[in-house]
Protein backbone atom coordinates (compact mmCIF):
# COMPACT_ATOMS: atom_id res chain seq x y z
CA UNK A 1 0.00 0.00 0.00
CA UNK A 2 1.38 3.10 -1.29
CA UNK A 3 0.59 6.56 -0.25
CA UNK A 4 1.48 10.17 -1.40
CA UNK A 5 0.50 13.13 0.75
CA UNK A 6 0.83 16.51 -0.65
CA UNK A 7 1.40 19.36 1.41
CA UNK A 8 2.45 22.86 0.95
CA UNK A 9 4.57 25.87 2.77
CA UNK A 10 2.61 28.73 4.28
CA UNK A 11 3.68 31.92 6.17
CA UNK A 12 3.61 31.23 10.17
CA UNK A 13 0.33 33.51 10.76
CA UNK A 14 0.79 32.87 14.79
CA UNK A 15 0.96 36.32 16.48
CA UNK A 16 4.71 37.96 16.23
CA UNK A 17 5.59 35.30 13.46
CA UNK A 18 3.91 37.78 10.55
CA UNK A 19 5.38 40.82 9.33
CA UNK A 20 3.83 43.32 7.12
CA UNK A 21 4.87 46.35 4.73
CA UNK A 22 3.53 49.87 5.35
CA UNK A 23 0.71 48.88 3.32
CA UNK A 24 -0.36 45.98 4.95
CA UNK A 25 0.92 43.50 2.56
CA UNK A 26 2.57 40.00 3.79
CA UNK A 27 5.90 39.99 3.18
CA UNK A 28 6.67 36.26 2.60
CA UNK A 29 10.69 36.90 2.56
CA UNK A 30 10.64 38.21 6.86
CA UNK A 31 7.67 35.70 7.48
CA UNK A 32 8.52 31.91 8.88
CA UNK A 33 7.22 29.32 6.85
CA UNK A 34 5.66 26.04 8.16
CA UNK A 35 3.65 23.03 7.03
CA UNK A 36 0.03 23.88 6.21
CA UNK A 37 -1.64 23.22 9.33
CA UNK A 38 -4.67 21.22 7.40
CA UNK A 39 -1.71 19.25 5.76
CA UNK A 40 -1.35 17.18 9.11
CA UNK A 41 -4.48 15.64 9.22
CA UNK A 42 -3.84 14.36 5.76
CA UNK A 43 -0.80 12.92 6.99
CA UNK A 44 -2.66 11.65 9.94
CA UNK A 45 -4.93 9.72 7.34
CA UNK A 46 -1.54 8.23 5.38
CA UNK A 47 -0.30 6.81 9.07
CA UNK A 48 -3.56 5.21 9.61
CA UNK A 49 -3.35 3.07 6.29
CA UNK A 50 0.25 1.87 7.09
CA UNK A 51 -0.37 1.22 10.21
CA UNK A 52 -2.85 -1.03 9.32
CA UNK A 53 -1.99 -2.04 5.99
CA UNK A 54 1.97 -1.39 6.35
CA UNK A 55 3.44 -0.08 2.65
CA UNK A 56 5.23 3.25 2.19
CA UNK A 57 4.01 6.62 2.78
CA UNK A 58 5.85 9.66 0.97
CA UNK A 59 5.22 13.28 1.03
CA UNK A 60 5.58 15.80 -1.27
CA UNK A 61 5.69 19.01 -2.20
CA UNK A 62 5.79 21.86 -4.59
CA UNK A 63 7.81 25.26 -4.23
CA UNK A 64 11.21 27.16 -3.38
CA UNK A 65 14.29 25.29 -1.71
CA UNK A 66 13.48 26.18 1.12
CA UNK A 67 10.60 24.01 1.52
CA UNK A 68 12.74 21.10 2.50
CA UNK A 69 11.90 22.25 5.75
CA UNK A 70 8.29 21.89 5.18
CA UNK A 71 8.78 18.23 4.27
CA UNK A 72 11.08 17.58 7.54
CA UNK A 73 8.26 19.08 9.51
CA UNK A 74 5.67 16.65 7.45
CA UNK A 75 8.16 13.76 8.33
CA UNK A 76 7.94 14.26 12.06
CA UNK A 77 4.23 13.49 11.95
CA UNK A 78 5.23 10.51 9.22
CA UNK A 79 6.58 9.76 6.02
CA UNK A 80 9.22 7.04 4.51
CA UNK A 81 10.67 9.50 2.44
CA UNK A 82 9.52 13.34 0.65
CA UNK A 83 10.12 14.74 -2.93
CA UNK A 84 10.51 18.55 -3.66
CA UNK A 85 9.71 19.86 -7.08
CA UNK A 86 11.21 22.61 -7.31
CA UNK A 87 13.03 25.11 -9.72
CA UNK A 88 12.48 28.59 -11.01
CA UNK A 89 10.56 27.33 -14.12
CA UNK A 90 7.82 26.47 -11.45
CA UNK A 91 7.56 29.60 -9.43
CA UNK A 92 4.40 31.90 -9.23
CA UNK A 93 2.43 29.18 -10.29
CA UNK A 94 -1.75 29.04 -9.61
CA UNK A 95 -3.51 26.16 -8.49
CA UNK A 96 -3.77 24.49 -11.87
CA UNK A 97 0.16 24.94 -12.80
CA UNK A 98 0.42 23.33 -9.36
CA UNK A 99 -1.31 20.99 -10.27
CA UNK A 100 0.12 19.77 -13.25
CA UNK A 101 3.81 19.69 -11.73
CA UNK A 102 2.37 17.90 -8.75
CA UNK A 103 0.35 15.07 -11.10
CA UNK A 104 3.86 14.90 -13.18
CA UNK A 105 5.86 14.40 -9.37
CA UNK A 106 3.40 11.58 -8.71
CA UNK A 107 3.40 9.56 -12.16
CA UNK A 108 7.37 9.76 -11.89
CA UNK A 109 7.22 7.44 -8.67
CA UNK A 110 4.53 5.08 -10.18
CA UNK A 111 1.26 4.96 -9.17
CA UNK A 112 0.17 4.84 -5.77
CA UNK A 113 -2.82 3.63 -3.94
CA UNK A 114 -3.78 6.32 -2.00
CA UNK A 115 -3.40 10.20 -3.12
CA UNK A 116 -3.66 12.57 0.46
CA UNK A 117 -4.55 16.28 0.63
CA UNK A 118 -5.49 18.80 3.02
CA UNK A 119 -8.61 20.68 3.12
CA UNK A 120 -7.56 24.55 2.04
CA UNK A 121 -4.43 25.98 3.00
CA UNK A 122 -3.99 29.32 5.31
CA UNK A 123 -2.84 31.34 2.68
CA UNK A 124 -4.82 30.94 -0.35
CA UNK A 125 -7.49 29.01 1.16
CA UNK A 126 -9.01 27.83 -2.47
CA UNK A 127 -8.99 24.36 -1.59
CA UNK A 128 -8.36 23.96 -5.87
CA UNK A 129 -5.07 22.06 -5.73
CA UNK A 130 -6.14 18.07 -4.28
CA UNK A 131 -8.66 18.33 -6.67
CA UNK A 132 -7.88 19.48 -9.85
CA UNK A 133 -4.29 17.30 -8.82
CA UNK A 134 -7.09 14.51 -9.02
CA UNK A 135 -8.60 15.83 -12.47
CA UNK A 136 -5.17 15.66 -13.78
CA UNK A 137 -4.73 12.13 -12.87
CA UNK A 138 -8.34 11.41 -13.83
CA UNK A 139 -8.29 9.37 -9.98
CA UNK A 140 -12.03 9.19 -8.09
CA UNK A 141 -11.58 11.76 -5.19
CA UNK A 142 -13.47 11.94 -1.86
CA UNK A 143 -13.65 15.47 -0.06
CA UNK A 144 -14.30 16.17 3.31
CA UNK A 145 -13.17 12.86 4.96
CA UNK A 146 -13.67 12.79 8.52
CA UNK A 147 -12.93 9.48 8.52
CA UNK A 148 -11.80 6.18 6.52
CA UNK A 149 -10.99 2.55 5.91
CA UNK A 150 -9.32 0.72 3.05
CA UNK A 151 -10.72 -3.18 1.75
CA UNK A 152 -7.26 -4.28 -0.08
CA UNK A 153 -8.83 -7.49 -1.10
CA UNK A 154 -11.76 -5.35 -3.07
CA UNK A 155 -9.53 -2.83 -3.81
CA UNK A 156 -11.42 -0.21 -2.83
CA UNK A 157 -11.89 2.90 -0.11
CA UNK A 158 -14.91 3.25 2.48
CA UNK A 159 -15.09 6.93 3.48
CA UNK A 160 -17.19 8.99 5.89
CA UNK A 161 -17.95 12.66 4.57
CA UNK A 162 -19.32 15.83 5.84
CA UNK A 163 -22.36 16.70 2.99
CA UNK A 164 -21.20 20.22 1.53
CA UNK A 165 -23.33 23.16 3.32
CA UNK A 166 -24.42 21.23 6.04
CA UNK A 167 -21.11 19.90 8.46
CA UNK A 168 -24.21 17.95 10.97
CA UNK A 169 -25.03 15.14 8.05
CA UNK A 170 -22.40 12.97 7.10
CA UNK A 171 -22.70 10.12 4.17
CA UNK A 172 -20.70 7.04 3.61
CA UNK A 173 -18.81 6.50 0.39
CA UNK A 174 -16.83 3.87 -1.49
CA UNK A 175 -13.98 4.24 -4.66
CA UNK A 176 -11.94 2.13 -5.92
CA UNK A 177 -7.92 1.84 -5.66
CA UNK A 178 -5.91 4.25 -6.78
CA UNK A 179 -8.22 7.14 -4.99
CA UNK A 180 -7.32 10.72 -3.90
CA UNK A 181 -8.42 11.04 -0.55
CA UNK A 182 -8.96 15.09 0.98
CA UNK A 183 -9.37 15.15 4.45
CA UNK A 184 -11.19 17.30 6.60
CA UNK A 185 -10.17 19.78 9.76
CA UNK A 186 -12.76 17.13 11.53
CA UNK A 187 -10.67 14.22 10.80
CA UNK A 188 -10.33 11.05 13.21
CA UNK A 189 -7.64 8.55 12.88
CA UNK A 190 -8.70 5.32 14.44
CA UNK A 191 -6.88 2.72 16.12
CA UNK A 192 -9.28 0.39 17.80
CA UNK A 193 -6.27 -2.73 18.23
CA UNK A 194 -4.05 -2.53 20.71
CA UNK A 195 -1.88 -3.93 18.54
CA UNK A 196 -2.52 -0.90 15.80
CA UNK A 197 -2.17 1.26 18.62
CA UNK A 198 1.57 -0.09 19.29
CA UNK A 199 2.81 -0.23 15.91
CA UNK A 200 1.38 3.63 15.69
CA UNK A 201 3.97 4.15 18.77
CA UNK A 202 6.64 2.33 17.02
CA UNK A 203 6.49 3.76 13.18
CA UNK A 204 6.42 7.35 14.69
CA UNK A 205 9.18 6.94 16.88
CA UNK A 206 10.86 6.01 13.54
CA UNK A 207 9.96 8.94 11.94
CA UNK A 208 11.19 11.04 14.19
CA UNK A 209 14.45 9.86 13.78
CA UNK A 210 14.69 9.98 10.32
CA UNK A 211 13.30 13.86 10.03
CA UNK A 212 16.70 14.68 11.89
CA UNK A 213 18.39 13.31 8.82
CA UNK A 214 15.62 13.74 6.25
CA UNK A 215 18.52 15.32 3.67
CA UNK A 216 18.64 11.43 3.11
CA UNK A 217 15.66 10.75 2.44
CA UNK A 218 14.50 13.62 0.22
CA UNK A 219 14.43 13.78 -3.53
CA UNK A 220 14.50 16.93 -5.66
CA UNK A 221 13.18 17.26 -9.39
CA UNK A 222 13.39 20.19 -11.58
CA UNK A 223 10.86 20.32 -14.64
CA UNK A 224 13.07 18.31 -16.65
CA UNK A 225 13.31 15.60 -14.42
CA UNK A 226 9.63 15.49 -14.73
CA UNK A 227 9.64 16.07 -18.28
CA UNK A 228 7.11 19.23 -18.00
CA UNK A 229 7.17 22.09 -20.56
CA UNK A 230 8.26 25.61 -18.59
CA UNK A 231 5.02 26.90 -21.12
CA UNK A 232 2.18 24.63 -19.04
CA UNK A 233 3.64 25.03 -15.51
CA UNK A 234 4.69 28.20 -13.21
CA UNK A 235 3.59 31.38 -14.53
CA UNK A 236 3.33 30.69 -17.64
CA UNK A 237 1.07 27.69 -17.43
CA UNK A 238 -1.10 29.79 -15.16
CA UNK A 239 -4.73 30.76 -16.11
CA UNK A 240 -5.54 32.71 -13.03
CA UNK A 241 -5.85 36.69 -13.10
CA UNK A 242 -5.78 38.52 -10.10
CA UNK A 243 -7.68 41.64 -10.64
CA UNK A 244 -6.75 43.34 -7.06
CA UNK A 245 -5.31 41.88 -3.75
CA UNK A 246 -6.80 43.25 -0.24
CA UNK A 247 -3.74 44.21 2.06
CA UNK A 248 -4.01 41.56 5.73
CA UNK A 249 -5.42 43.56 8.77
CA UNK A 250 -2.96 43.74 11.05
CA UNK A 251 -5.07 42.43 14.16
CA UNK A 252 -5.88 45.24 16.81
CA UNK A 253 -4.28 45.00 20.09
CA UNK A 254 -6.63 44.26 22.94
CA UNK A 255 -5.16 46.12 25.62
CA UNK A 256 -2.65 48.89 25.79
CA UNK A 257 0.84 47.99 26.92
CA UNK A 258 2.78 51.01 29.20
CA UNK A 259 6.99 50.25 29.23
CA UNK A 260 8.35 50.00 33.13
CA UNK A 261 11.92 49.75 34.13
CA UNK A 262 13.25 48.80 37.42
CA UNK A 263 15.26 51.96 37.55
CA UNK A 264 11.70 54.29 37.66
CA UNK A 265 10.81 54.40 40.76
CA UNK A 266 7.10 56.22 41.06
CA UNK A 267 5.91 53.87 38.17
CA UNK A 268 7.41 50.54 39.84
CA UNK A 269 5.32 51.51 42.83
CA UNK A 270 2.47 51.89 40.98
CA UNK A 271 2.92 48.69 39.42
CA UNK A 272 3.61 47.37 42.98
CA UNK A 273 0.43 48.79 44.59
CA UNK A 274 -1.90 47.25 41.40
CA UNK A 275 -0.46 43.63 41.97
CA UNK A 276 -0.50 43.86 46.13
CA UNK A 277 -3.99 42.51 45.91
CA UNK A 278 -3.53 39.74 43.89
CA UNK A 279 -0.88 38.38 45.73
CA UNK A 280 -2.61 38.69 48.70
CA UNK A 281 -5.68 36.99 47.56
CA UNK A 282 -7.65 40.39 48.24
Amino acid sequence: MHSVVLTKGVPDFREGQVSFDEDGHLERGKTPTVMNPNDEFALQAALQTKVKHGGQVSAMSMGPPGYADVLREAMTVYADDCYLLSDREMAAADTWATAITLSAGIEKIGEPDLIFAGFKTADGETGQTGPQTAWCLDYPIITHVIAMEVDEDERQVRAKRLVEGDVDEIETVTAPLPAFIVTDPEYEPSYRKAAHRLRKKHLKAETEIRAEEYEEYLSTWDHADLNLDPEYIGLDGSPTIVSSVDPIPKAPAERDATMVTPDDEDAMAEVLETMRPFATGD
